[in-house]
């Protein structure tokens, strides 16, 4: 039986003997928080999710002071929240040791605990080249954090190269408004950014951005490890991924109003006897989006509300079943947990408004539109009164630039469109034509066949539109954000060189109009 350490650790502060668990100071103390919101999904049954809530919290700007935090818990149990702030990485992590916990030097290690919350606050929290381990753990709530390039091979190696992985007789996590990304795949280094194997149940993965890696995730390492069951996958967005979103082997899972773009290889792959309830998910530039693959051992699924936008499906044989074109059903899931399911029509704009760490915790309403969730540890913010413009937010003009604007003879592509507009009226020299997003958010695009330099664009609002709020400019090649402000005009970032820039809308006063989304070099 573990006991008690609390006392024992702040004695030892108290009369200077201060051993090697104490030596990089203990957290700071803050005022009792929790968890922003509550799981939806399979994370809200088995006796529910809670993480730290109603313990004590305490403030970490190292992955040693995060160890240091569940080893001076009196018991291995006692509740806690951890608000991290800054870059958590090799460097600032090392082992602790206590009764209460089980860590390790090169990860963020969750082993056999429970009621605990891990929250980014402030100006956000990154993992960096660092993973996240949750082993014979329960009651885990995992938020508002970044977790990238993580890898198995290479150096710095750590958690077996998953952003998050979960082992080993783990239940009830809500990992929720997380970046996941890697940089490449397995040949790179990495392996999944979301893998739960060796019996994990009762899980939920909400409002995440999972991009740039060759393995979206798993439930079960291999086709006998099927006790892995009870995931519930909604609002996410997965963007530029080889596979696996997620592999599913044995068990249940639920897949409802995520966002999938650019789905290299194959996506939602069902086998070896899993169940997947995949409902109202809106799947773009993408192949093999739903099915068994890489395997003979079938897995079921039944799929409804679906949109397939430009989805291409592989013939079948022995060891490769697509669902498509038509996804048709061939089996039947019910779920015991009341939820709200989105239009599949309106996902891509509001995941993309509200998936992803340090985006307000906004979450959909259930019905096509997005309510912002509280920040972690301020109270939600008032409209300023107008001052002299931020530091960090371009100044937007009217004028018109100079030089030859890019998108004449460009592509554009987009999230979807209101009636009567188009992705080309945005790159025709046109103030009179227009495209609209299918609401007040959503992002347009201007690609090139070859890489363009790109360090200036000019938003034109077409009249009769509403006005444009907050946006990001965004490299379509990677996701990286070049610049972030609100109003529209002309905007300047560092020269870059990709196929693709992205303007992505995340706030208007209505529906807005971009008349013309013009490019420059300089």
């Amino acid at each position: 039986m573990r006991r008690s350490v609390a006392l024992r650790v702040f004695a030892a502060l108290a009369t200077g003997a201060v051993g090697a668990v104490v030596a990089v100071g203990l957290p700071s103390l803050e005022a009792s928080a929790a968890a922003v919101g509550s799981p939806i999904g399979y994370a809200s049954q088995n006796g529910g999710t809670t993480g730290g809530n109603g313990g004590t919290t305490v403030r970490a700007t190292t992955g040693t002071q995060i160890h240091q935090a569940l080893c001076s818990r009196a018991s291995s149990s006692t509740p806690i929240t951890i608000e991290v702030q800054g870059t958590i990485n090799h460097g600032n992590t090392t082992k602790v040791s206590g009764d209460s916990c089980n860590t390790a030097a090169d990860k963020i290690e969750l082993k056999e605990i429970s009621n605990v919350t891990i929250i980014g606050v402030g100006s956000g929290a990154v993992f960096d080249q660092l993973g996240i381990h949750i082993r014979d753990s329960s009651n885990i709530i995992i938020q508002n954090v970044t977790v990238r390039n993580v890898k198995k091979s290479g150096s710095p190696t750590s958690n077996g190269g998953d952003a998050i992985g979960m082992e080993s007789t783990v239940r009830n996590v809500w990992v929720d408004h997380v970046d996941l990304e890697a940089s490449g795949g397995e040949d790179a280094g990495y392996d999944g950014l979301f893998d739960l194997k060796d019996n994990v149940q009762y899980v939920t993965l909400s409002y995440a951005y999972l991009k740039n890696s060759g393995r979206g995730g798993l439930i079960g390492s291999s086709e006998s490890d099927t006790a892995n069951s009870f995931i519930t996958f909604h609002h996410n967005r997965y963007e530029n991924i080889d596979s696996r979103t997620p592999l599913l082997r044995g068990g249940i899972a639920h897949i409802y109003n995520n966002y999938y773009y650019s789905l290299n290889e194959s996506g939602i792959n069902s086998r070896a006897g899993a169940r997947a309830k995949v409902e109202n998910n809106y799947f773009e530039d993408s192949m093999n989006v739903l099915g068994t693959f890489y395997t003979d051992a079938a897995g079921y699924w039944q799929a409804s509300g679906n949109i397939l936008d430009n989805v291409t499906w592989s013939a079948a044989d022995s060891e490769t079943n697509p669902a498509g074109p038509s996804m048709p059903s061939n089996t039947s899931v019910s779920v015991p947990y009341a939820y709200g399911l989105d239009n599949a029509s309106c996902v891509p704009n509001i995941v993309r408004s509200t998936a992803g760490a340090n985006t307000g915790m906004k979450t959909s309403t259930g019905s096509c539109s997005t309510t912002s969730g509280p920040s972690p540890t301020t109270p939600t913010p008032t409209s300023p009164t107008p001052t002299t413009p931020n530091p960090t937010t371009p100044t937007t003009t009217p004028t018109q630039p100079s030089g030859t604007n890019l998108s004449i003879g460009a592509g554009s592509d987009g999230s979807s469109k209101a009636s009567g507009t188009s992705y080309g009226d945005v790159r025709d020299a046109s103030m009179t034509t227009y495209w609209s997003p299918n609401g007040s958010t959503g992002y347009i695009s201007i690609k090139w066949s070859s890489a363009t330099t790109v360090s200036r664009i000019n938003i034109r609002e077409a009249s009769g539109g509403a006005a444009i709020g907050s946006w990001r400019v965004l490299n379509g090649d990677t996701g990286a954000v070049l610049k972030t402000g609100s109003g529209s005009g002309v905007i300047t970032f560092t020269s870059t060189s990709l196929k693709k820039v992205t303007f992505d809308i995340l706030s208007a006063s209505g529906t807005p109009r971009v008349g013309e989304f013009e490019t420059y070099a300089s």
